[in-house]
């Protein structure tokens, strides 16, 4: 493993990036839900859930056919509605224990996040790899690259923890609120948290990452100076 500074990224096709953003997006957040909602009330719940997981499976068909890999991000997308579906059937279906399923969902996925420290890369790793890069080979090649740093490994293993922590405290909050508050304050949280949750996670991942990058380019420029010419080794 390389303990040199890493190299700088490559230039990002925007056009290209834009695309791959768009139908992630689109088939990954936002086809789930009208899916979800079109069908909720016309047939049942679990069907419902089901047919929400064909935007993510239409998404690694399109990512498979156009970079001929899988996209990361659609099939952890698939891995949340299987989560939903299993714990949906779990259990008889009284209100209290309907809210408590939702954050045993979240709860999973913390501890999925967590599990994947085990494996040779974690979670954070392929989300990182999925918005950091445009998805061209070149970027690809870059990012899969910087793995031989130790620092971008610690970075990556410490957004990993970071959000895993995160998601399984969520986990807890809700769990409490469920059975300490009145049905109607339990809604409003279950559809308030997750947001302020994933928000908070989401600017800590871009105020750390933003160091991480700083320490990195200073790492870069150090190099480069010591490079140069005259320099004293």
């Amino acid at each position: 493993m390389s303990s040199s500074a890493p190299p700088a990224a490559p230039a990002r096709k925007g056009s290209s990036a834009a695309l791959g953003w768009l139908i992630s997006i689109g088939f990954n957040v936002v086809a789930p839900i009208l899916i979800y909602n079109h069908f909720h009330g016309h047939t049942s719940e679990y069907l419902a859930v089901l047919l929400s997981g064909l935007g993510p499976v239409i998404d690694i068909a399109i990512y498979l056919a156009w970079h001929r890999r899988v996209d990361e991000f659609a099939v952890v997308s698939l891995i949340f509605v299987a989560l939903t579906v299993v714990v949906s059937f779990i259990g008889p279906h009284d209100a209290k224990l309907l809210l408590a399923k939702d954050s045993a969902i979240t709860g999973l996925f913390g501890v999925l996040c967590l599990v994947t420290l085990l494996a040779p890369k974690p979670l954070m790793f392929y989300f990182g790899r999925k918005f950091a890069t445009d998805g061209t080979a070149e970027q690809v090649a870059w990012w899969n690259g910087l793995w031989q740093y130790e620092g971008f490994r610690t970075v990556q293993r410490n957004l990993t923890i970071g959000w895993g922590v995160g998601f399984l405290l969520e986990a807890a909050i809700r769990l409490v609120c469920v059975y300490t508050l009145p049905h109607g304050q339990v809604v409003t949280v279950n559809s308030i948290l997750p947001y302020a949750f994933t928000g908070a996670l989401i600017f800590w991942t871009m105020m750390y990452a933003k160091r991480s990058r700083a320490r990195g380019e200073a790492a870069r420029a150090a190099l480069a100076a010591q490079c140069e010419p005259g320099a004293t080794a």
